[in-house]
């Protein structure tokens, strides 16, 4: 089977396909949130996104751990680009009168793909800082431990990157001038702690997956030595 597929797509092509996969669904599904437990009076809740963004991160290791951080770069780039360009068609899409036979629908699809500007805003800025930020880390932890304990190293970019992601999402999301500072690191917070846990979580429980990617990966680079010889 793994033979079957080496021959239908590029390990590099199936990988940057993934990203992009990924970090769309992410967008378009992730305004829905689902109870995760409830303890007493508090209930813990998380967007649907949360099993993505562990894929997200793990990719742009494996990448950089393969091909290098530039090339990691490159696919975090690709892949904001065409966030940015669903974000303008969707605008575009929702503001187009509907005809008489999509009329009855219309509410329903602008109430699913019409999110605010601020909250798109505040997933691109939040992604795009945790995402050169994960390759930064990562890259400088590869070169400082001699490219060992790759388990280590993702987790560590990870951890940091996805608090960096949080943070400045719900930041730029639910900061309210109208609120005084200390107000507003309190509920922020109160929201941030809980989620960055789970996140840290998800990433553990994907730790596999990062060395399963840079087996599959590098198949692709022995490949492409032995076509060049």
């Amino acid at each position: 089977m793994r033979t079957a597929l080496h021959k239908m797509v590029r390990p590099a092509d199936l990988v940057v396909a993934l990203y992009i996969f990924g970090i769309m669904a992410a967008e378009l599904l992730g305004a829905k949130t689902f109870v995760i437990t409830q303890l007493g009076d508090y209930t813990l809740r998380a967007s649907v996104a949360i099993f993505l963004m562990p894929l997200l991160f793990t990719l742009t290791d494996v990448v950089t751990e393969v091909r290098g951080k530039e090339r990691a770069r490159s696919m975090v780039i690709s892949g904001l680009a065409v966030i940015v360009l669903l974000v303008f068609y969707t605008a575009l899409a929702t503001s187009l009168p509907p005809s008489a036979r999509s009329a009855g629908n219309e509410a329903a699809y602008d109430s699913v793909f019409h999110n605010s500007i601020r909250m798109s805003i505040a997933s691109l800025i939040a992604f795009t800082s945790a995402a050169f930020l994960d390759i930064a880390i990562f890259a400088k932890l590869r070169e400082r431990m001699h490219k060992r304990a790759l388990w280590f190293r993702n987790n560590v970019s990870n951890f940091i990157s996805q608090f960096v992601d949080s943070a400045v999402f719900l930041t730029a999301a639910f900061y309210a001038l109208s609120y005084s500072v200390s107000s507003n690191i309190s509920f922020i917070w109160s929201l941030l702690l809980p989620y960055w846990l789970l996140k840290c979580l998800m990433s553990a429980l994907a730790t596999p997956l990062v060395y399963a990617g840079v087996r599959f990966l590098r198949t692709d680079k022995t490949r492409e030595r032995t076509q060049n010889r």
